[in-house]
């Protein structure tokens, strides 16, 4: 954990990213189709940042993009896909078949467990013991154990010590106070133990009514604030706005082989220099007021997810 108390930390999309370097270990926040920080990931690619070893637990859009922007040298994760909807994440599949990125496999249980060891300042925690499956092949460096007290089988699994975490929140504060509404997910977890931390959100807004909301995450865990509305789009941010399942469709159609994806690339990364070209390609405000208007009633519901 390291403690920052610089009093203004709000950032360009750009001069955020810089804080990456090559060959970084990063953790991703959000889950799968909710609050992934898609604009940070879209810049990182833009950037031409290299050899990250990229650490997310259950995502979608994010690895998959990541992926396909050749960016990951390690993908340590338990799962790569959009849920039930449009299936496997292709980018991510075919860069680990082809030996383009190290694989990691893991599941969430113990990535959880890995980010605790380092919030308890401690190298290793113990769990319950791995079968099963092939993890601990996989994963060489998770040690059998007997507890001492019980002598009950365990697995042992190291600390894991991020230097960076990539989150999109709801609001911040420039002095670098969070506030996510709705499901935290790790986070805020994620926000303790990296190094570094830096926070896409929807909007800034003042010290005092950051007081009155009380933050998630508390200023001195942030490194860098990035204004950017709409900053998780394709994936959600309730209560704010639905994931874009069309746009989602889109990806995971030029997804379909290596060639084709460079073209969703050359449309949405490197033709768009910025958050603001992003969403005029993706639709504009016609599109930001549609998935914004997810919870009118449920005709409107069913609608947005068609």
């Amino acid at each position: 954990m390291t403690i920052n108390t610089n009093s203004d930390k709000l950032y360009s999309l750009i001069d955020a990213v810089s804080l990456i370097d090559d060959g970084a270990k990063i953790v991703v926040g959000g889950v799968l189709t909710a609050r992934e920080p898609s604009a940070i990931v879209r810049e990182i690619i833009r950037a031409g940042k290299r050899g990250l070893h990229v650490i997310a637990g259950a995502h979608g859009y994010a690895i998959d993009l990541m992926c396909a922007g050749d960016v990951v040298g390690i993908c340590e994760n338990s799962f790569a896909g959009y849920e039930f909807d449009l299936g496997l994440a292709l980018n991510y599949r075919r860069a680990c078949e082809q030996g383009q990125v190290v694989i990691k496999e893991t599941d969430c249980n113990i990535l959880l467990q890995q980010f605790r060891a380092t919030q308890f300042g401690v190298p290793f925690l113990p769990m319950p013991k791995l079968g099963g499956s092939d993890l601990l092949t996989l994963h060489p460096e998770f040690l059998a154990s007997k507890c001492p007290y019980t002598g009950a089988d365990l697995t042992l699994v190291p600390a894991i010590k991020p230097d960076v975490a990539i989150i999109h929140a709801h609001c911040a504060d420039k002095r670098g106070n969070v506030k996510i509404f709705g499901p935290v997910f790790k986070d805020k977890l994620l926000a303790i133990i990296a190094d570094k931390v830096i926070v896409s959100v929807e909007k800034v807004i003042s010290e005092e009514e950051m007081r009155r909301l009380e933050p998630t995450i508390p200023y001195y865990h942030t490194s860098a604030i990035v204004p950017l509305p709409f900053g998780a789009h394709p994936t959600a941010c309730y209560p704010d706005y639905a994931y874009d399942r069309k746009h989602l469709q889109e990806f995971v159609t030029f997804s379909q082989s290596a060639e084709t994806v460079k073209q969703y690339l050359e449309k949405y990364i490197y033709q768009s220099m910025n958050n603001e070209q992003y969403l005029e390609l993706i639709g504009g405000q016609e599109k930001i007021s549609f998935l914004k208007s997810w919870n009118q009633d449920t005709s409107q519901w069913m609608e947005v997810f068609k």
